[in-house]
């Protein structure tokens, strides 16, 4: 089990300093994909102005750049601003194959102030590879991470959700 509270303080210490966003979120996404065991992707997708999820920095196989409109689990995860975890991906009935190596996922939703405006999505080869302690260890990862960057990116700005 990874100790999330050290990791959170790692989180802290590497986005100390950097105002540019897009460094911060390569960063934090390289740092996740090699700091907790077995996954198989990490990254970002950021909402557009239609509302599609769009690829942003990540560490993995490529991936699916655009993801429509409230579809897949991290579309779901978007459309209800809260983190969903899915023990098997071939049991969820709208999940999206990027990667067919893939067997579970959690997604948890980044904003501000303002609401959701992307999503920090993390796949697994292990079926049900997110316990309760990674869920809330990850939300913490990612609640530093808005908070370093405090609100949403500039190219985000429009973005009201």
């Amino acid at each position: 089990m990874p100790d999330y509270p050290l990791l959170t303080a790692q989180v802290q210490a590497l986005l100390s300093g950097e105002s540019d966003f897009l460094a911060s979120a390569a960063n934090f996404a390289a740092f996740v994909y090699h700091e907790i065991p077995r996954l198989n992707w990490a990254g970002f997708y950021f909402a557009d102005d239609a509302g599609d999820l769009v690829l942003g920095p990540f560490n993995g196989k490529p991936a699916c750049t655009r993801l429509p409109s409230g579809r897949g689990v991290c579309g779901a995860a978007f459309t209800a601003g809260s983190t969903l975890v899915v023990d098997d991906v071939g049991a969820f009935a709208d999940h999206i194959v990027c990667d067919s190596a893939s067997a579970s996922e959690i997604v948890v939703p980044v904003g501000d102030e303002r609401g959701c405006y992307g999503v920090f999505d993390i796949d697994s080869p292990d079926k049900a590879r997110f316990s309760v302690e990674d869920r809330q260890g990850i939300e913490s990862l990612v609640r530093a991470f808005n908070e370093h960057v405090g609100h949403r990116p500039q190219f985000l700005a429009r973005l009201v959700r």
